[in-house]
Parts: structure tokens; C-alpha cells; sequence
């Protein structure tokens, strides 16, 4: 396991803070109209090979917000949306919501159309992913059949998620359970890559978060759609059969892996600083992949 260290998280009046992530903080608000509610921050911290870097990524948190704010609205015919306000403390004013208390669901819903990445690895490994059979002769990119419901595990902070088949899903949440969450995780693939690709970009997997109201309701949590957790292509740059140019911070990895950077990443030692130029490239990936999916300018 990676030795995860993260920064103090910024004291908020009216807040108590609960929990931090390699990126967001989290709160329960104390005082006010929203008092009991939950308070989800998303800072401009990034993490690559589960480290937490020491530079950050000016805009970062308020991009990722942004731009779920913008997804959960163009879904919200399929699936219920957390988010109860916008209204936020100044200090974290545009990187944060105000959102419900949800029961969580003990794993992540994920939703594959290309093969890359953990379901790379495991075809290759097996010809599976997630335990469902594909085609042979799939390679890195290969756009699937039809897309795949490939749920994983939730990892630790530090630690990877793993990649598990549906029965694993039914053993955890219930059959009924299993079998919604895997109809609405692919719904909302579907909705967001054809947006997507009407923009030039392919949407080649996501994770969701999901949880439910006391009622049983399920709900859209977390972040949705963002470069931090699904893999965006440049369609007019696909090319199966290599890495594909990718809207997130691919650039921050490559870098870490160079020779420039000076990293071993077997020495256990967290990732130097990012140089200005790295920090900027990301930066402007990260605008560039809100501006290409919303319509809208930073």
C-alpha cells in the first residue's frame, strides 16, 4: 500500500470536517439552512500510482465540479442526482456542493465501451473482464461489441480498486440491487458517450458512485463524468492497437515515468514536483475537456 499523506483539510465555519480523499474533502454542515446535510469539496490536489503529489493543479477542484454539475443535469431523466445546493462557504465557493446523505453502495459501478486500462490487463490475462467473455483478438483501445458492466471493488485510501464479476456485486448489495445498479450504470454510459461523441470525444469507460435514500431510491453520488474518473479520447486521434491520447492526467503520469522526473517508481518514494510546464499542460487538458463537453468557456 502506498503511503497516502494528505493536507490538513481547510477548517469551515459551520462544518465539521469528516473524511478526506486523494482529491475531495468532505464535511457535515453544522449550522444554516442545510444543517445535517453534507458539504463534498473538491480540491486542486491530483494523484497518480496512488500518491497524492505536493503541487496541485490550479482550477482543478472547480473544473471537476463544474463539469459534474453539468453531467448530473443532462441525466437527470435517468437517474437522481445528489446534489441538494450550490449554495457553499465562500472559501470553497465553485468547488463544492451541498449534497444528501445517502447509504453508499459498497462498490464501484463501472461501465467499459473500449478495452484499456484493468480490463486490458485482464483480457489479455484471460479473455475475460469481470468475468464476461469478449471477442479474441481485442487490443489496447478496441472498441467492445457493446458495453460492458465491469463492477469493482472500493479500495482503501493508498490502496487499488479490484476488479470484480456480477455475482460479487449480488453478494454485497442483493440480486435486485445488483441487477438496478447495472442497468442504470449502463444507461448513463450510454446518454454520456453519444453526448460525447457528438462533441468529438470518446467516452471509452466511467466509474459511478451510487447510493440510497431511505426510501430505497437509488442516487447518482460523488463525481460524475470527469477526467478523474472516466478515460476521454480525442475521436479523430483514435487508434487501436496503442495508448490513446487521453483528457486527464495522462500527462502527469508520463511525465513521473521519464527520465527527466528522476523517479523510481519501485522506491516506494512519492513522485518530486511537477515542473511549471507539466502543471500548465494538465491544467489546460483539463479545461480543454470542459470546454469541448459542456460548450461552455472557462
Amino acid at each position: 500500500m502506498a503511503d497516502v499523506l494528505l493536507p490538513p483539510a481547510p477548517t469551515l465555519p459551520g462544518a465539521r470536517h469528516l473524511h478526506s480523499g486523494k482529491v475531495r474533502d468532505l464535511y457535515e454542515l453544522t449550522d444554516g439552512p442545510h444543517a445535517g446535510h453534507l458539504l463534498m469539496v473538491a480540491s486542486d490536489r491530483i494523484s497518480i500510482f496512488d500518491f497524492v503529489l505536493d503541487s496541485t493543479i490550479p482550477d482543478k477542484g472547480e473544473i471537476l465540479t463544474r463539469m459534474s454539475l453539468w453531467w448530473f443535469e443532462q441525466l437527470a431523466d435517468l437517474v437522481p442526482h445528489h446534489v441538494v445546493s450550490t449554495e457553499v462557504p465562500d472559501a470553497v465557493r465553485g468547488r463544492a456542493v451541498v449534497c444528501e446523505r445517502l447509504a453508499m453502495f459498497p462498490v464501484e459501478c463501472v461501465a467499459r465501451g473500449y478495452l484499456t486500462g484493468s480490463g486490458l490487463l485482464d483480457y489479455d490475462a484471460t479473455g475475460e473482464v469481470c468475468g464476461i467473455a469478449l471477442p479474441e483478438g481485442l487490443v489496447d483501445g478496441s472498441r467492445l461489441p457493446e458495453p460492458i458492466f465491469t463492477p469493482a471493488t472500493k479500495a482503501e485510501l493508498g490502496e487499488h480498486d479490484e476488479n470484480v464479476d456480477y455475482a460479487a456485486v449480488e453478494s454485497a448489495v442483493g440480486g435486485e440491487t445488483a441487477a438496478a445498479l447495472r442497468e442504470l450504470t449502463l444507461a448513463v454510459y450510454a446518454r454520456a458517450e453519444s453526448l460525447a461523441r457528438e462533441r468529438g470525444i470518446i467516452l471509452a469507460d466511467t466509474k459511478l458512485e451510487m447510493g440510497a435514500r431511505p426510501d430505497g431510491t437509488i442516487v447518482l453520488a460523488d463525481e460524475v463524468l470527469t477526467p478523474d474518473s472516466s478515460r476521454f479520447w480525442p475521436a479523430d486521434d483514435w487508434r487501436p492497437g496503442r495508448a490513446q491520447p487521453s483528457y486527464d492526467k495522462q500527462i502527469v503520469r508520463n511525465w513521473a515515468l521519464s527520465a527527466a522526473s528522476g523517479w523510481d517508481r519501485a522506491s516506494g518514494e512519492a513522485p518530486p514536483p511537477l515542473p511549471p510546464e507539466v502543471v500548465e499542460r494538465t491544467r489546460s487538458r483539463y479545461v480543454e475537456a470542459y470546454e469541448r463537453l459542456t460548450g461552455e468557456s472557462w
